[in-house]
């Protein structure tokens, strides 16, 4: 299919901004029909040789009010079996894939799900555009991803890597202090997105971990604003490209103006977490990364559900404010991209079977109607999450909005499909796909920065590395599997007393929440519960122990650097990397990007919005130790 594809629709090879003959957005009717090409059947804004605003304005004039509506809505799309368009379930609360595109001329799409085939992926990519295609005026899908090369798997953030590399979260890459890497694997990143359709990346995040107990710390870099601004430039680049074009992938930078600061670190997904607070009055430094991705050349931002409390700004989530998206992000910082908002503030809906309320923070009582009307009086561009276009079609036909208004928005969303080349090329090859996704060289970067990104915290006696353990050596493990210590020829028991080490793979602990949906964010207490300090303890007390843990969230756990020989963190990566690290294949190079409290109590204690105020932190930012260098510190 995709070759037939490729020779029907591929067009002149043309730079993208040929000669512009209008100098002006807006340009009039009888300036764009001079800039039809020769074939009068053609419309300019099929012409490559024409500039893209002038191919913008041509068919922003030839679109109905309903084609204009659908562009402002950027929705899930899961992949059918087999690589086919998904024929949608009831049950489920989504729409066909021809339905949103043929009937609600829905552009744009989030792709839900994890990547295990890169050639069937592309293919159903391919049946996708070519959908699309067939539509009135054939305006090419736009292909979302939210975050897919990592270890998180959580529908609301995330998805395992799947067929793609597989690298440390973010949080790991910032504890490399290497932007240049960072660079490396957005540039990879790029490839892999690119080479399945993957047109648009829902991230770089780039809230700042100032309240230890938020939820979505994994895919930030941390802590401190001057480290996330330095590397989300590098991101934002590796992605985008010097020059945004053809070969480009937009990133969406989030959470405007900063998710951090949530109150009581609770999440604002959920009702009780619908508060943003700023106790230190810290606001302006939550600001810093995202002048940092405007000057970058971010492309689309993202606002989040979030409202804020004791700021100058109105208590409303932050997609409904006119202060936070017009007056500060676009007049006062000179944003004057795309404005995406999180998913599902307009529509109650379900996701995995839990009742989601619509994430309308202070504005719960208005109707869906007029949620609509303030999210595009406060001037975001496109609604995220939803298939609401008739609401703003009945919008417009009842003089509450004009069409104009609409224009402002839908302009800047086809040209970004322009600049993208989406137009004059939407299609890609499977077989492209197949040899570059995942491929050798990608998986060993991959799995060299899983390795180098470990944090040494502690290393008493000069424990490890375990350089010198041999067959005889006897293990107890938890947390990965038998077989992959088995397999470098060393012995495994089934008692921490019959061991002469443990090795624990640890989870940071979080306090589970109910629900489908909700039991995918870690939050609550950063403290182990008692049984489980306890049970730990008596294996510390059997035999030295080396622990790894998975910081997704920064742990309250000085006891477990107390009572083990060795603490490692690390931030996503495989139990071969993890055993690298033990028996000095590899060395840990990472220092931590955020402060880890002494206890839950400290961090209750201390303030929302301001970095490293949490008293006497068991480890601080920046700490790391290389192998043969002892802790030095008391516990």
């Amino acid at each position: 299919m995709a070759s037939s594809l490729f020779a029907l629709f591929a067009l002149s090879t043309w730079p993208l901004n040929g000669l512009c003959l209008a100098t002006h957005h807006g340009s009039s009717p009888a300036v764009l029909s001079r800039a039809i090409s020769n074939d009068s059947e053609t419309p300019a804004y099929r012409n490559p040789s024409l500039c893209v605003d002038d191919r913008v304005e041509d068919l922003l004039q030839r679109m109905t009010l309903e084609e204009k509506a659908g562009q402002m809505f950027h929705a899930m799309l899961s992949m059918g079996p087999n690589g086919t368009l998904d024929k949608g379930s009831e049950a489920a609360r989504r729409n066909s894939t021809d339905f949103m595109i043929g009937t609600q001329f829905l552009t744009h799409f989030n792709l839900v799900g994890d990547i295990t085939d890169a050639r069937q992926t592309a293919e159903f990519y391919n049946r996708v555009q070519k959908r699309a295609l067939e539509t009135r005026l054939g305006i090419p899908v736009t292909l979302s991803s939210d975050p897919r090369h990592h270890f998180t798997e959580n529908i609301g953030t995330g998805f395992d890597a799947g067929r793609f590399s597989q690298w440390p979260e973010t949080l790991g890459l910032a504890a490399l202090r290497d932007a240049q890497l960072v660079r490396k694997f957005a540039e990879i990143a790029r490839e892999e997105y690119l080479a399945v359709g993957l047109r648009a990346a829902l991230h770089p995040q780039v809230d700042l971990t100032t309240e230890p107990r938020w939820a979505r710390i994994a895919g930030t870099f941390g802590e401190d604003s001057n480290l996330t601004a330095e590397l989300l430039v590098e991101y934002i680049k590796g992605f985008q490209g010097e020059k945004f074009g053809p070969t480009s992938v937009s990133t969406v930078t989030k959470h405007f103006p900063g998710g951090g600061p949530m109150e009581n670190g609770e999440d604002s997904h959920f009702v009780y977490g619908k508060n943003e607070t700023y106790p230190g009055n810290n606001f302006d430094y939550h600001l810093i990364p995202f002048k940092a991705a405007i000057a970058a050349g971010a492309r689309q931002m993202m606002p989040y559900y979030s409202r804020p409390i004791g700021t100058q700004y109105e208590p409303v989530g932050f997609s409904f404010s006119k202060g936070i998206v017009t007056d500060l992000l676009r007049n006062e910082l000179g944003f004057e991209g795309v404005v995406v908002t999180d998913w599902g503030l307009i529509t109650d809906t379900y996701i995995a079977g839990q009742y989601m309320p619509a994430r309308a923070w202070g504005v719960e009582n208005l109707s869906e109607l007029e949620r609509a009307t303030r999210i595009l009086e406060a001037g975001c561009d496109q609604f995220g999450g939803e298939t609401r276009p008739e609401l703003i079609v009945q919008l417009v036909k009842e003089g509450i909005v004009s069409e104009e208004r609409l224009d402002v928005s839908v302009r800047k969303l086809l040209r970004e499909k322009f600049i993208l080349g989406l137009f004059d090329n939407p299609f890609v090859d499977p077989e492209a796909a197949e040899r570059i996704v995942g491929n050798d060289y990608f998986v060993r970067l991959g799995k060299e920065a899983q390795r180098r990104s470990y944090i040494l915290l502690t290393n008493k006696n000069e424990t490890l590395p375990l350089r010198n353990a041999g067959p005889e050596t006897k293990f107890y493990i938890e947390g990965f599997n038998a077989t992959l210590l088995q397999n470098r020829s060393y012995t495994v028991v089934n008692k921490p007393e019959d061991a002469d080490y443990a090795l624990l793979r640890l989870a940071a602990p979080y306090e589970p929440r109910p629900g489908g949906f909700e039991a995918g964010f870690h939050a609550g207490s950063l403290e182990f519960s008692a049984e489980e300090r306890a049970r730990q303890a008596a294996i510390y007390s059997k035999v030295p122990t080396i622990v790894d843990m998975m910081l997704d969230r920064p742990a309250a756990v000085p006891e477990v650097a107390e009572q083990s020989v060795a603490v490692l963190a690390s931030f996503g990566s495989s139990s071969e990397a993890f055993l690298d690290i033990i028996f000095g294949v590899a060395e840990p190079e990472g220092k931590l990007p955020y402060d880890l409290p002494r206890s839950n109590a400290a961090v209750e204690a201390a303030m929302e919005d301001v970095p490293f105020d949490t008293k006497d932190p068991v480890f601080r930012f920046g700490h790391g130790l290389k192998y043969a260098e002892q802790c030095g510190k008391d516990m």
